[in-house]
């Protein structure tokens, strides 16, 4: 379902995958660590794996998973078994050169030439009464949607064992094939393999047929794809959009999944300092290819985290008013979505204990935002103010 990269995408990692890398590395260390704990094992999948790692000498997908279960393994005795699948023979040579040298510090890494779903089911099975986390990053059409729900669905059923994942949901495909469904010209079957990917032909309405579609119809079907996936799994699902640069339409967005409220809470916490860490990047490329320049694009447009968080806070401080309405304590993260309103995935977690100090100056609540016993911020509870 997917294409092939060519040499030049292996070259130095380009600004998206910097945000979808510096994510899957802030997240899975802590997925591993939350959930691998009671089993001391954890079953990870990169569907679409490449080489591993960029000539640059940065880490791919893949090296990231394998560093991550080399440290687990290392420092805290927790197995990682790591499936990596590959359909170019090029680039499964190379990947096995990576994986090597991670299995000789203990790693189980197997690699598979072919498509991801050639090897779900062993995959599922591997993983039965374990924890799993599957990355799906296609460079085009990923998974078809029966065999995505079918997994968490067998998942779900079977031992309710934490299983997450986050792939990759093309902009690129859907304008394109949207494109293609409003034809006359437009070639029937590949709209009939979106139709698989996205569960159905609905994602067609958008794109009437000789009619102009919205401004916005890539992006509403982006929302009804994760608004479908959620129902579909009873999944708590959040949809993350990635672009080139700023004020770029998002070349794909990365939809993330979790049964735990746990997982949304560091997700958003690992998506905004992901955010970060593109811009930073953003500002190096324009620096390096105009070193003469003062000040870059980036750096005049960039969002001051600082700004960002200041006006986050009294909102989130509001948020949490409104949940403390009820009269009992509120536990922030049973409450991940409300408490961080539209500001989930731009602010990091540390905004959250800056506006229950906010709430506690205005005399809203006696809780301070101050941890005992040194608990993680996401545990801190509120209590309702006394009457």
């Amino acid at each position: 379902m997917s294409t092939g990269t060519s040499g030049a995408y292996w070259a130095e990692q380009a600004l998206p995958s910097v945000f979808k890398h510096s994510l899957l590395g802030r997240y899975i260390p802590q997925f591993g660590g939350m959930t691998g704990s009671r089993d001391g094992r954890v079953v990870y999948l990169d569907g679409y794996a490449g080489e591993g790692r960029y000539e640059s000498g940065e880490a791919g997908s893949a090296e990231i998973a394998m560093r991550v279960a080399s440290k687990h393994l290392s420092r805290h005795g927790l197995r990682w078994t790591c499936f990596f699948t590959e359909r170019e023979r090029k680039s499964v040579t190379r990947l096995e050169e990576i994986a090597a040298i991670y299995r000789g510090q203990g790693v189980d890494v197997r690699v598979h030439h072919g498509e991801v779903d050639q090897v779900l089911d062993e995959v599922l099975r591997t993983a039965a009464g374990l924890p799993l986390f599957l990355f799906l990053d296609p460079c085009g059409l990923g998974l078809p949607w029966h065999r995505l729900t079918q997994a968490m669905a067998l998942r779900r059923t079977a031992n309710r064992r934490p299983t997450e994942f986050l792939m990759n949901f093309s902009m690129v495909a859907v304008r394109r094939l949207g494109g293609n469904a409003r034809s006359a010209k437009g070639v029937e079957r590949s709209s009939e393999r979106f139709d698989e990917v996205c569960g159905g032909r609905w994602w067609r309405d958008f794109f009437p047929a000789g009619k102009e579609p919205a401004p916005d119809a890539d992006e509403a079907v982006a929302a009804e794809y994760a608004r479908r996936l959620a129902a579909a799994t009873g999944m708590l699902v959040r949809s993350v959009p990635v672009a080139k640069a700023p004020h770029h339409k998002p070349v794909y967005h990365l939809v993330y999944g979790t049964w735990r409220q746990h997982g949304l809470w560091v997700f958003g916490d690992a998506a905004a300092r992901a955010r970060d860490a593109w811009w930073e990047k953003l500002e190096v490329v324009e620096e390096q290819g105009d070193p003469d320049v003062l000040f870059s694009t980036a750096s005049l447009i960039r969002p001051d985290p600082e700004v960002v968080a200041k006006a986050a806070v009294p909102a989130m401080a509001q948020n949490m008013e409104r949940l403390l309405r009820c009269g009992r304590p509120v536990k922030l993260v049973d409450h991940t979505l409300e408490v961080f309103g539209d500001y989930y995935g731009q602010v990091t977690e540390v905004a959250a204990r800056a506006a229950i100090k906010h709430l506690h100056h205005q005399g809203k609540t006696p809780s301070t935002g101050v941890s005992r016993n040194r608990e993680k911020i996401r545990d801190l509870v509120v209590e309702p103010p006394r009457r």
